[in-house]
């Protein structure tokens, strides 16, 4: 990264960014993010994958805990976290649990849901190293439901029910967590399902985010209404005096949104190209930060400008690095050089920390792999910084 306006903020130092881990484990991730570089065997790897989670009485799990599992997630329960949480905190980083079960379709498993993010709030509250959870929707209610609603479509009976409970468990969670104080990031979903999210969000944050910010909508940037839906949604904040909760993330279904609009014959919901998405995603960041006390942003970014420019802008306008509206957040297991570095110079950030049942976060996993095999290039510097790492360790020449 060249032109740093502080050049002691240096997101190529990686002795900063993998200090934690010892020889071992440095050499174990950089044999995997090689494994990951090559689109072929991730194509391969992510078959097998499928296939081996589905193996009856978990055969396949020591092998996918010890290699991709081991990577990016905590581990299959809360108890498992604490160890992570506690090696981050050393590095001055915070965690934000989430429970990585997604899509589901039947009750028993709505109700699951709802009782593991409860206990994740009980356990965030004792444990102040971890401020957030975070959870998806689509774990409390049929995506085929989201989708009529989006689509303006009457619900039948049973839908309405559905939708009803989604509601009802919700609200529940909301209530939770402002009693305990931690806060919510309720992730985004794809575009045709995003309306009655958004709609259902938006309602809680305007009754729970009245003193500090308890709940958070997330906001896909390479989705070109994005950028004005923040700043209605800031609108609405300030008429009904309550503090927004905005996490940003530049997207995760790019490939499928064009696909779908492209299958269905709509216009493509997302941004031309990365450049107008950078666009956007910078100039809700400075957005943010032109209303720090009525805005509460999370920039969950792995792009390296986009985190550097977030740090200038609070520079400029003397915003302290420690303002408890202004976040940084990355996945755990990916851009360490970002997170450690942004923590030593005394920003706060943290790890999002996926946890759950092998099997449930397959999904997961998968979408971490293929990101790193990204013609971008964000995600492949991964392997560039570990090679970097392990040459300056002398464990490879």
């Amino acid at each position: 990264m060249k032109d740093q306006l502080d050049p002691t903020l240096n997101f190529n130092n990686t002795e900063i960014a993998f200090s934690y881990k010892s020889n071992k484990e440095l050499i174990h991730t950089y044999r995997l993010f090689q494994f990951m570089n090559k689109p072929t065997l991730v194509k391969l790897g992510t078959y097998f994958g499928q296939l081996a989670s589905q193996l009856p009485f978990g055969i396949a799990d020591p092998i996918i805990r010890e290699t991709i599992f081991k990577q990016f997630c905590g581990g299959i329960s809360l108890l498992e976290c604490q160890k992570v949480i506690d090696r981050l905190n050393l590095k001055k980083t915070l965690t934000i649990l989430d429970y990585g079960v997604e899509a589901k379709e039947v009750d028993e498993e709505f109700r699951k849901t709802l009782d593991e993010n409860l206990k994740a709030i009980e356990f965030a509250y004792s444990n102040s190293n971890v401020p957030v959870i975070s959870t998806k929707l689509t774990g409390y209610i049929p995506i085929a439901v989201l989708e009529k609603i989006h689509a303006g479509e009457t619900l039948n009976q049973a839908e309405q029910i559905k939708f009803e409970r989604l509601e009802e468990r919700f609200a529940i969670l909301c209530k939770k967590a402002y009693e305990m104080g931690v806060s919510i990031f309720v992730d985004a979903e794809e575009s045709w399902i995003q309306k009655p999210i958004d709609d259902l969000v938006n309602k809680y944050m305007a009754l729970y985010n009245k003193e500090k910010p308890i709940i958070y909508n997330t906001y896909q940037m390479y989705l070109s209404d994005r950028l004005e839906a923040l700043k209605l949604q800031f609108e609405q904040a300030q008429q009904h005096h309550f503090i927004l909760g905005a996490k940003t993330v530049r997207g995760a279904y790019l490939d499928k949104e064009r696909k779908r609009a492209q299958s269905k014959n709509y216009k493509d919901p997302t941004n031309a190209n990365k450049e107008k998405t950078d666009e956007d995603y910078n100039k809700a960041i400075a957005f943010c930060l032109n209303n720090p006390d009525q805005i509460s942003i999370c920039n969950s970014s792995h792009n390296w400008a986009s985190n550097l420019y977030m740090t200038e802008l609070m520079d400029q306008k003397k915003i302290a690095k420690d303002h408890p509206h202004l976040n940084f957040c990355q996945l755990f297991g990916m851009s360490d050089n970002i997170t450690f570095n942004l923590a030593a110079k005394g920003y706060n950030v943290a790890k999002y920390l996926p946890y759950g049942p092998i099997k449930d976060v397959i999904p997961y996993l998968i979408r971490r792999a293929q990101e790193n095999t990204s013609v971008t290039g964000d995600m492949s510097r991964e392997l560039q910084l570990l090679t970097t790492e392990m040459k300056r360790r002398g464990l490879i020449s």
